[in-house]
């Protein structure tokens, strides 16, 4: 996220886009009326994104599923999610896990990254439960059989999203006192319409558990008919739910396809994530608890962590280990289970040694739902002399402050750690960092300070922005202006179309942006949001 409390490919391949989900192995005939069909997604040279769908045509519910095939020489299996597997040199066996069961019309699947070298090939020799992986043949008579589960089997990957592209907001908690922003104005302003997820930021991470961390705001603020999403004053009867949370309850109300999760830590309170880490189990149990407190247990339907950042340095450092983010998000998913949501926002820093090398994220990746890559923040008036360069930049350019700082670099690094590019989404500013004292309108310039901004200096909203400084060039993907003395840069409607178009053609799960209240009052960057992502 952004400083104070903000949460904040390499070559793509010329097949890439030819290759893109829908390339279809032939299928072989399984267990009567079950088949399954493997597709290709991204390739990035190196390696791919591939998927098998097993489908039940038949009239009985399967209770089981096994998926072997073998890969070419010089192929291995980078990650796989949705299921547990075994290799024995090039041959693979895949069986179900959480979604072990398939009823009749159903179907599941399960992914996986493959690392390669040479030219790509796809997998051979399908077999699903000992026979062919077609629906035309006939079920094996004796099945092979599978590993029974334990009595409570801890959950490893959870469903994907199935809903389409992931469209994802922050909401800021302290936005209800000087913004006078509201959920009521996720209504008004016509984003809620175009929202699947929203992040209510932040609970706190403190004595290495789950926190409230603005007790007034969450639950407490008493709210009029003019603020209220449904026009309904609040109450002071005993037991009566208040504040934001009362508010998000409403808002779910009226727009039910709106899932919520409580995103934990933040620039300011990520300094408790490395006690919380010394007992993963015990944080998320307290964080279970909390988030499922009785008085509003049907507001929520996940966990987010935002901790900055994992055994690397933010407002403080951690030493906690590389391993210490993989273990927490295995925790957090053991205790909630594979129904809830459990995400995470992540570094952006792609660069040689950075934050992502630092941390595990890789292993990770098969615990949480998605990861939000803040994509955001890599330049700004924290280096008050500058150079002058856009804070969310797409790609690299020539003059760029600093090699790996932008969301291509850092997107491609996480694919090469194993990360699906199906769990990654996106990072959108919706406001803009600036300078003074500058000279030159072309990025690289010097400055003597930050631009004036109205609640913190070097920071601004869009929507003073847009008519403060309009930006009338881009770099790298993203817009800036000189006005006076003062740079800035920012993401506009066009910019983020662009953002989101190169999101999709990398098979990226969606995009979410920090935060709401920066948007203008008829919410014209969500709008440019939610067509970029269709």
């Amino acid at each position: 996220m952004t400083r104070l409390r903000w949460p904040h490919m390499v070559g793509i391949c010329a097949a890439t886009v030819a290759l893109v989900l829908g390339v279809t192995a032939v299928p072989a005939s399984g267990a009567g009326g079950v088949s399954a069909t493997f597709t290709k997604g991204s390739d990035w040279g190196t390696g791919y994104e591939g998927k098998y769908t097993i489908a039940n045509g038949s009239t009985a519910t399967r209770t089981s599923w096994q998926v072997e095939f073998d890969l070419p020489s010089g192929h291995r299996i980078a990650s796989l999610w949705d299921g547990s597997y075994t290799a024995s040199g090039q041959h693979v066996t895949v069986k179900g896990t959480w979604n072990g069961t398939i009823s009749p019309g159903a179907s599941v699947s399960f992914g996986f990254n493959v690392a390669y070298s040479g030219a790509y090939s796809a997998p051979a020799n399908c077999k699903l439960d000992g026979g062919s992986c077609g629906s035309g043949g006939t079920p094996p008579t004796d099945p092979p059989p599978t590993d029974p589960p334990p009595t409570d089997p801890p959950p490893t990957d959870p469903p994907p999203n199935t809903g389409g592209l992931t469209k994802l907001g922050y909401f800021a908690q302290w936005g209800v006192y000087g913004r006078q922003y509201f959920v009521k104005n996720i209504v008004t302003s016509g984003s809620a319409a175009k929202l699947t997820h929203l992040n209510y930021a932040f609970g706190n991470v403190t004595n290495g558990q789950c926190a409230i961390g603005d007790s007034y705001a969450d639950y407490d603020m008493a709210y009029t008919t003019a603020n209220s999403v449904d026009g309904v004053a609040d109450t002071w009867d005993a037991g009566a739910l208040r504040g934001s949370f009362n508010q998000l309850r409403k808002l779910k109300r009226q727009f039910p396809n709106i899932k919520i999760l409580f995103s934990f830590g933040g620039w300011t309170w990520s300094g408790g994530f490395g006690q919380a880490a010394a007992n993963p189990a015990a944080f998320a149990d307290s964080c279970y608890r909390l988030v499922e407190d009785p008085r509003w247990a049907d507001v929520f339907d996940g966990i987010d962590i935002d901790w900055e950042y994992p055994n690397a340095c933010g407002l403080s450092c951690d030493t906690s280990g590389a391993a210490s983010f993989k273990n927490l998000m295995q925790a957090l998913r053991t205790r909630f289970g594979s129904s809830y949501l459990v995400t995470a926002a992540i570094t952006a820093d792609g660069s040689a040694g950075g934050k992502i090398d630092a941390a595990d994220y890789g292993g990770a990746s098969q615990y949480v739902n998605w990861y939000n890559v803040m994509s955001y923040d890599y330049f700004g008036a924290f280096n008050p002399q500058g150079p002058t360069a856009p804070h969310s930049p797409l790609t690299s350019y020539a003059g760029i402050p600093q090699a790996g700082f932008n969301s291509d670099a850092a997107i491609q690094k996480l694919k090469s750690k194993g990360v699906p590019s199906s769990k990654l989404l996106l990072g959108i500013g919706f406001y803009g960092r600036g300078w003074t004292g500058v000279t030159q309108e072309a990025p690289g310039g010097t400055a003597t300070g930050a631009a004036p901004g109205t609640y913190e200096a070097g920071i601004e909203d869009y929507k003073v922005l847009k008519t403060r400084c309009p930006a009338n060039r881009t770099i790298a993907g993203t817009a800036y202006g000189k006005c006076g003395s003062e740079w800035w840069s920012y993401d506009t409607p066009a910019t983020i179309g662009s953002k989101l178009s190169w999101a999709r053609s990398q098979g990226l799960g969606g995009a979410f942006f920090w935060e709401l209240s920066g948007d203008t009052a008829n919410g014209e960057l969500v709008t440019a949001f939610g067509n970029g992502l269709g």
